[in-house]
């Protein structure tokens, strides 16, 4: 099989989707926005071919570079795993006459008040909510429903640009600096209080054949807004143990099946709170920040590798081990400015060294990056554990001991 992988070189593990495609036999081209001199030897040796355009969400270039490719071999499948690149591509991959995500499926998973309308009509609970660019309009939906609302780009990925407003002023103060009423449209949504949490799957036709659980410790718009929080998300190894995870992963599947998700990795957020489960949103990709690593150390797998089984050969290459829990812990420097150095990292290889799975510690005199840069911004480190909650002491400790200092 002949596979057109969409941007190789950004993020960084964009190669690891190439990679694994590779090693699983294969043929593997890529499109991608940097010069081929910038590819580097690993990308060089996995691809047959490469094309480069100014952008690889401008339609027209992407199907003039898949044309190109499929002169000179004849392409089997087309596939991306960024959020902003998902929509793109299922439009030239449909009108290529190409196998995947379709258009319908794309679109719904991407326009977040267009998804939560087709859940509900499939009977699927999720918050209230409405996209448009009207601020009446917007505001008379908040005195309907009431507040707190949560308003977000209307096809934004994870909390970047999102924000909550505790009655009609702060939102009349908000919309503006959005952009609604010169042209700009929002998704807007009733605030659902309770633990927050993400499902991620790889499905082939449809059939989840991999899932993962895990937990954000505290809820992301705390985290991404509090500089005195040190954020974590853990993936859970009890997520088959008894039936503590059985509605999740009911919910995951009557989402997969209304919204018509083929073979592809899927990234679905949920609340539990005092209204019960509740569907947040679901992205047909992977996972960002790297959660995809996670769950390879926690579960002695190549998930890239188990991806690019589902897309090539249709099923999986082996099971999730379960052995472990791991996570990752960001660590916020105390002031914007430089990296001046680190306490207590020591104490932390002393103690848990090993189970430190990796860091990324930037040298002193690295620029700082805001808060809202989010989880792997500045400073982090990811562990494992056998048990989830020794594994959630661990990270906890790490928090409260290391000291990102800047200058």
């Amino acid at each position: 099989m002949h596979v057109v992988f969409v941007e190789p070189l950004f993020p960084g593990n964009q190669k690891d989707f190439v990679r694994g495609l590779h090693e699983i036999g294969a043929d593997v081209s890529a499109v991608g926005e940097a010069p081929v001199e910038a590819l580097g030897p690993d990308l060089h040796r996995w691809l047959t071919c490469y094309e480069q355009v100014g952008s690889v969400c401008d339609e027209g270039a992407l199907a003039h570079a898949l044309h190109e490719i499929h002169r000179r071999q004849p392409v089997d499948r087309l596939e991306a795993t960024v959020e902003a690149h998902i929509l793109p591509v299922a439009r030239v991959r449909e009108a290529a006459g190409l196998a995947g995500t379709s258009v319908r499926t794309a679109h719904l998973c991407r326009d977040k008040p267009a998804m939560k309308d087709a859940l509900r009509a499939a009977g699927i609970a999720t918050a209230q909510s409405m996209g448009g660019g009207d601020a009446e309009e917007i505001a008379g939906f908040g005195r309907r429903i009431g507040y707190p609302l949560i308003i977000k780009p209307r096809a934004g990925a994870g909390a970047s640009g999102t924000y909550r407003v505790d009655d009609e002023a702060q939102l009349v103060a908000l919309l503006p600096r959005l952009g609604v009423g010169h042209g700009a449209e929002v998704a807007v949504e009733e605030f659902v209080d309770g633990h927050e949490a993400f499902y991620d799957t790889l499905t082939v036709d449809g059939v989840i054949v991999h899932d993962f659980m895990t937990h954000y410790y505290p809820n992301v718009l705390e985290a991404m807004r509090t500089r005195e929080v040190s954020p974590q998300f853990i993936a859970t190894n009890r997520i088959d143990a008894a039936h503590a995870y059985a509605e999740v992963r009911d919910l995951g599947q009557r989402v997969i099946d209304a919204l018509e998700i083929g073979t592809s990795a899927t990234h679905m957020e949920w609340f539990f709170g005092e209204k019960g489960l509740r569907f947040s949103e679901i992205g047909c990709r992977p996972p960002g920040v790297r959660a995809w690593d996670l769950y390879g150390a926690a579960n002695e797998l190549d998930v890239y590798r188990e991806w690019a089984a589902c897309i090539v050969h249709g099923r999986k290459l082996r099971d999730a081990s379960r052995r472990y829990s791991a996570g990752i812990v960001t660590l916020r420097p105390e002031n914007d400015g430089r990296i001046a150095g680190y306490e207590g990292l020591d104490e932390v290889e002393a103690r848990f060294g090993e189970w430190i799975i990796d860091t990324h510690l930037p040298p002193p005199g690295t620029p700082t990056q805001p808060v809202e840069a989010g989880y792997m911004a500045n400073a982090w480190l990811r562990l494992r554990h056998p048990d989830y909650d020794e594994l959630r002491e661990m990270l906890d400790a790490v928090g409260r001991w290391v000291r990102v200092r800047a200058a």
